[in-house]
């Protein structure tokens, strides 16, 4: 697995989440390991590393997903962007070289829309730096779940890559747009200001605006006569004295001004911003409290010695405190991870159940899809609730935590959950000792969310006369 900067960062913070819930003395001695067995090989345990090794210790469905879809997220925002920016780029360029015929295309209001671009887009740059969120707004309504401490600190960065991304294509469309007129157009530019400005004056500051490129291409500055002879004014705009090719020979400088100061600027403050994400990151990571605890964990040995406590004898706590319960009909069933295949058990359908397939080989799209498709149909009903099909043989997964604690958050309040774990044979009931991982899944579950349900009790059925978990 390959992590870039970011999703390395997210996927280490949920891996230290999700280790909460294990013992200091478990994961002491399961990092140690992992460290050891580093050092053998001649290798760092560097996070991803160690990342991945705890993908291998989970099995199918227990990867970190968090950074990836927090990278999905963030493109299709930066893709939100770009499009607006690249709509935004060619109509703004069509209004300042909207031509009647009469009127001049003023170079003022040219100079001046450059420059509030270029503020923009430094303004932009300052503010992720200083770690404003000027766009919170923007990132509300984006964002239906509030961010963790970590990515709230990335927040202000990534904002500000996604503004450069539509930036840079409203300067690029803007740029495109400007050549195809100047093709198919005889555009007539010239300058005018309100202000007692010579001609002189407004010339030496074409020259300073036009640095950048005067040596390479010295057409593009204007000559003092050109500006002397384009002067207009709006009550007089023809002028006698003027030859019309002349009104022309400020493509050149146009064309160079939106290049340098507009396009050029985008790019590069984009790629700043894409460096300073990874640049944060990194150092987020190093900071990060778990990487502190994860290094402790893999340089102190777990053996010391005089141990005045001997705990071969001791056994881990395996006492369940809740029973499973009875099934009844159903109305939403969700087959998780091919459970139910070929077919379902006739006691657990109704007339009109609705069946759904989530986990497994199914995307985090179809996942997402089928939390929306029952959040509308358990919407208005009195008593909602929903029946979970698994397999019993299997234990409980990471990617099925992670799946209700989204179904807790966008179904109905009070809708109540009923795992059905399933046999080999979908009529029989399980073996007791596959239902007990079962049982202790669901206790760490908020209360009253999720239940261990069986199909309705038979002779050899052990948990005939168990109550459902409250």
């Amino acid at each position: 697995m390959s992590h870039n900067p970011l999703c390395l960062l997210l996927d280490f913070d949920d891996r230290c989440q999700r280790d909460r819930d294990q013992s200091p003395a478990f994961l002491h001695r399961r990092d140690r390991r992992f460290a050891l067995d580093c050092e053998r090989q001649g290798i760092n345990p560097e996070p991803d590393r160690w990342l991945d090794h705890m993908e291998r210790l989970s099995g199918p469905g227990g990867a970190c997903q968090r950074g990836r879809r927090v990278q999905h997220k963030w493109r299709r925002i930066n893709s939100g962007f770009a499009a607006v920016g690249a709509v935004s780029g060619i109509l703004t360029m069509a209004g300042l070289l909207f031509y009647d015929g009469g009127q001049r295309i003023n170079i003022t209001v040219l100079l001046a829309f450059v420059l509030l671009q270029l503020l923009l887009a430094l303004v932009t740059t300052v503010q992720s730096i200083a770690g404003w969120q000027p766009w919170r707004w923007v990132l509300r309504r984006l964002n239906k779940q509030t961010p963790g401490a970590t990515l709230a600190q990335l927040q202000p960065i990534l904002m500000a890559r996604a503004a450069h991304t539509g930036g840079t294509l409203f300067a690029t469309t803007g740029l495109l747009t400007l050549l195809v007129l100047l093709v198919i157009q005889d555009l007539a530019f010239g300058w005018s200001t309100t202000l007692d400005t010579a001609a002189l004056g407004y010339h030496r500051m074409i020259q300073v605006v036009a640095i950048p490129w005067g040596q390479l291409w010295p057409t593009a500055v204007p000559s003092q006569e050109l500006v002397e002879a384009t002067r207009f004014f709006r009550t007089s705009p023809g002028s006698a004295g003027t030859a019309p090719e002349q009104w022309g020979l400020w493509w050149p400088f146009v064309v160079m001004l939106w290049v340098t100061w507009v396009l050029i600027p985008r790019i590069l403050l984009l790629a700043l911003s894409q460096w300073l994400v990874g640049r944060k990151a990194r150092q987020l990571l190093r900071r990060h409290p778990g990487m502190q605890a994860l290094a402790y964990r893999m340089e102190t040995p777990t053996l010391d010695t005089g141990n005045q406590h001997n705990d071969a004898d001791d056994l881990p706590d395996t006492s369940i405190h809740t029973k499973p319960g009875e099934l009844p009909e159903a109305q939403h069933i969700i087959c998780w991870a091919g459970a139910g295949e070929p077919e379902l058990p006739q006691q657990l359908l109704m007339q009109n159940s609705q069946i759904l397939k989530a986990g497994g080989r199914a995307s985090l799209a179809d996942d997402d899809q089928v939390l929306a498709t029952l959040a509308k149909k358990l919407t208005g009903e009195n008593s909602p609730s929903v029946v979970l099909v698994t397999r019993s043989w299997e234990p409980p997964t990471g990617e099925l935590h992670d799946f209700l604690d989204q179904a807790r958050e966008r179904w109905p309040t009070g809708t109540r959950l009923m795992i059905l774990p399933l046999a080999a044979d979908a009529n029989q009931a399980p073996d007791q000792r596959l239902i007990q991982p079962w049982l202790r899944f669901t206790e760490r579950l908020p209360d009253g969310f999720a239940t261990i349900a069986l199909l309705p009790a038979s002779p050899d059925n052990p948990y005939q006369s168990g109550a459902a978990i409250s």
